[in-house]
């Protein structure tokens, strides 16, 4: 079959099983969607069947944006080389992400993913404070290369195990967590990374870096208490390590407010290292690593160079400039602020009316709704959560679960989300948990 005919969905289906791992899982791998066009919030299958994307939070301005594809070809047909060549491109990107970030953030690193970005963040961290050993947050995720599976307990729990030099802190959740009714949970949970720090140097070891999510996804889509981080910065630096905030799922705007999800824990916070990565090119491969002179100083001081292919080569970069454009230009923390709130609030008047809806959460376009099969004992509903998505599918409404417990159904979809998308959301999942009711009552 010559290559620019169109398979039957089966097809495609059994080639991709013939192919590729099957560790690699498609959404619905029960009754996979086949996608073959997509626009904005909107994708369509092989037979045009519309489906709402609450899914993607990699295409962030909205699927096959025309400026961004417009920009994409038009640095293609003119240049796409090697970073090691002089141009202007990464420069005017480097010099509009530092407008973005707090000033002593100025130095910059580009690469082609998030888990590159993360692996280079720990390479900087532990290069500069001559230390090995990093805090993560439980349940947390930083990416899929080895020495990231080995700080994300998301992971490494299922695998080889817990390595020496990693060291776990609970996470900040306010709601299901050890110190969800606490008066200052900020502070209760920032005193157990200052205890893990205490334990860690009684072993006559040393921390490298404290590495978390601005807003943990993996751990279910969890709002860390505001001072949180402020506390944990403190700790940390003054036991010789740094903050690395992991903005891969949780930048550009998507918290509406505020352009980065750092910047929700106060004006006087900032991190020494912020990675970001999917939501920078809208599908196309582009991340980065932000840090102080200071910290990469010491990585130049080694006298081995940084060299990445791909990282920051011409097309990326006129990509990664059409995208800030776009969120610009298009308010799309505006909507993101409005939008994101209006699903909020219709969600949560949902939680008067459904009994299995245990908690409403989030900021912006990044929110969760965490479903229980008992309020007072916050026991997860796993198996009705994954009846959602299931159902929601068939509304054509493409939904995931994420949290410890797969209970949490989370939206983080692209920041064109509209009102009337968020309100056909909320009814559908009325309806879904209305007519779940009326079957469990049979």
């Amino acid at each position: 079959m010559a290559s620019s005919e169109k398979f039957r969905k089966e097809q495609t289906l059994a080639m991709r099983k013939k192919y590729i791992g099957s560790s690699c899982r498609l959404f619905y791998s029960d009754d996979p969607v086949k996608i073959v066009r997509a626009r904005g919030q909107y994708l369509y299958d092989e037979n045009d069947q519309r489906y709402l994307d609450c899914i993607s939070n990699v295409q962030h301005v909205g699927h096959c944006h025309p400026s961004i594809t417009q920009a994409a070809a038009a640095q293609m047909e003119l240049l796409n080389s090697n970073s090691r060549f002089l141009h202007d491109n990464i420069t005017l990107y480097a010099e509009r992400l530092a407008a973005t970030l707090p000033d002593k953030l100025c130095v910059f690193y580009f690469v082609n993913s998030g888990s590159e970005a993360n692996d280079l963040a720990l390479r900087l961290a532990q290069q500069y404070t001559q230390h090995e050993d990093v805090i993560v947050l439980d349940h947390a995720y930083h990416g899929h290369l080895m020495s990231l599976i080995d700080i994300s307990p998301y992971k490494f729990r299922k695998l080889a195990g817990q390595k020496e030099w990693v060291h776990v802190v609970p996470l900040p959740d306010t709601y299901r967590g050890i110190y969800k009714d606490h008066p200052n949970p900020a502070e209760a949970y920032a005193a157990t990374v200052k205890d893990k720090i205490d334990e860690v140097q009684g072993k006559g070891r040393k921390i490298s870096a404290f590495v978390a999510e601005s807003l943990p996804s993996v751990g279910g889509q969890i709002i860390l208490p505001q001072g949180y981080s402020t506390k944990v910065a403190d700790y940390v630096r003054s036991a010789g390590g740094v903050f690395v905030a992991d903005e891969v799922q949780t930048g550009f705007g998507r918290v509406g407010s505020h352009f980065w999800a750092f910047e929700l824990q106060g004006e006087d916070f900032s991190p020494d290292i912020v990675t970001m990565g999917k939501p920078m090119g809208n599908g196309h491969p582009l991340a980065c690593v932000a840090t102080t002179v200071e910290i990469a100083g010491a990585f130049t001081a080694t006298g081995v160079e940084y060299f990445n292919t791909f990282g920051g080569n011409p097309v990326s970069c006129a990509i990664g400039l059409a995208v800030l454009d776009v969120i610009e230009k298009e308010d799309l923390r505006g909507n993101s602020t409005r939008v994101g709130g209006h699903l909020k609030d219709l969600l949560t008047k949902l939680k008067t009316k459904h009994q299995i809806i245990g908690d409403v959460r989030g900021v912006g376009l990044f929110v969760g709704l965490e479903l229980v099969s008992d309020r007072e004992l916050k026991t997860p509903a796993t198996d009705a959560a994954s009846r959602v998505v299931k159902r929601l599918k068939k509304e054509r409404i493409c939904v995931s679960t994420d949290g410890p417990w797969e209970s949490v159904v989370k939206f983080k979809p692209p920041m064109c989300f509209s009102m009337e998308d968020a309100e056909l959301v909320a009814q559908s999942i009325d309806q879904i948990l209305t007519d779940m009711e009326t079957q469990d009552l049979k």
